[in-house]
């Protein structure tokens, strides 16, 4: 040991990261056509992508076109978001102030799991649920409080209530849900806001359900009346714009005041600003992709269905989860990457032999129906374990 190191102390980069960066597990997300189509030798525009939840029309036409115009790129964007929480106002039907925008929702369940945890906190969670809660819960050293889902993936709210410990900061709920694809009752919403905790809801799917004919209550017009509620939006699913990430919070003006000193001054890019805009200025169109998939959702439910190896959730999203019969779901998923179709799998025990296939358009789930009912055949062929 030199002086240096005798003064200072042995360190080596490794073991200065933090404990519970070193402990925690990679975040597996989808997987990137590009590589299949290159393991399969096939252009990737043939791939099938059905595993990330993507709109299959994509953008508004507007988009490209204001992004093929714009001219300021050496620009940074504002720091306030003004011209963006202004326009965003009018869509949710709150003043701008309740409002930030995000490099998706995920920055924003970011920025509230910092603004509210301190190590050895805890956050409650409802799994199946969206795997960045707990992945950005370990970011903060906080502990996860599990309440599983019951058989309908509805959530026990007595359970749930009777876990609460005095270090319950949050409490994440989801509408649909992702990846059970059910809404949750807005009267359960209510009774966790009672505890005082922090209620997060993620509504990224709502526009889906809105547009189903089934009846849905966003909680959005209700977070100026309660201190601690959140409602969280984002831009990638009903306005096609995955790629940009742009989401945002709807938040009680005193949570915001706490969020706005941690948001990064530039984490929404002008291309992301502006394809924003121009889907708000055109959501008639958009809002025709999004009742165009939730058709060919119920077509491809009913389709999915039929196959005795497949059985499907009802969807208010614009995807289903489906449990695998008879077979090895992460088998199927395998067969059907083979075959250039790409839907996801899950290692957690609750879903080990599920799917869940994201909505494409009918051409797509054509090829997947396709492709299941071959491999369910093939592996019910007579000498086939």
């Amino acid at each position: 040991m030199n002086d240096q190191e005798s003064r200072y102390g042995a360190l080596t980069a490794p073991s200065a990261v933090r404990r519970c960066v070193e402990a925690m597990a990679e975040y597996a997300g989808p997987v990137d056509p590009a590589q299949l189509a290159a393991r399969l030798g096939r252009p990737v525009e043939s791939i099938v992508k059905l595993d990330a939840n993507e709109n299959p029309y994509g953008p508004s036409p507007l988009v490209a076109e204001a992004l093929s115009q714009f001219q300021t790129y050496q620009t940074y964007p504002d720091a306030e978001q003004l011209a963006g929480r202004a326009l965003l106002a009018e869509y949710v039907g709150l003043p701008a102030e309740h409002l930030m925008l995000g490099n998706g929702a995920d920055e924003m369940i970011d920025l509230i799991m910092r603004t509210f945890l301190d190590a050895g906190d805890e956050v409650m969670d409802f799994p199946p649920s969206f795997g960045m809660y707990g992945f950005n819960a370990q970011l903060q050293d906080a502990r996860v409080v599990v309440v599983e889902r019951n058989e309908r993936f509805d959530i026990p709210v007595d359970q749930a209530i009777a876990a609460l410990t005095p270090r319950t900061k949050l409490i994440l709920v989801t509408s649909p849900n992702n990846p059970t694809a059910n809404t949750l009752d807005p009267a359960d919403v209510r009774r966790l806001l009672a505890t005082g905790r922090v209620v997060v809801m993620d509504e990224a799917y709502a526009e889906f359900a809105q547009a189903d004919g089934q009846g849905f209550e966003t909680m959005i017009g209700e977070v100026p009346a309660h201190d601690n509620l959140i409602v969280l939006r984002t831009f990638s699913k009903w306005a096609g714009l995955a790629g940009l990430r742009i989401g945002y919070a709807v938040l009680p003006l005193g949570i915001a005041a706490h969020l706005w000193k941690l948001k990064p001054p530039f984490n929404v890019n002008v291309a992301a600003l502006t394809a924003m805009r121009e889907s708000l200025l055109d959501q008639a169109y958009l809002m025709g992709n999004v009742r165009r998939i939730v058709a060919e959702r119920e077509r491809l439910f009913a389709e999915l269905a039929r196959l005795p190896g497949v059985r499907p959730y009802p969807s208010r999203s614009n995807f289903i989860l489906c449990d695998v019969v008879g077979l090895d779901a992460r088998v199927v998923r395998g067969q059907l990457a083979d075959r250039g179709i790409l839907v996801r799998h899950y290692s957690t025990a609750r879903l080990r032999n599920s799917l869940r296939i994201s909505v494409g358009r009918a051409e797509q789930n054509d090829a997947l129906l396709a492709a299941l009912h071959d491999i369910e055949t093939l592996a019910r062929a007579p000498g086939q374990a």
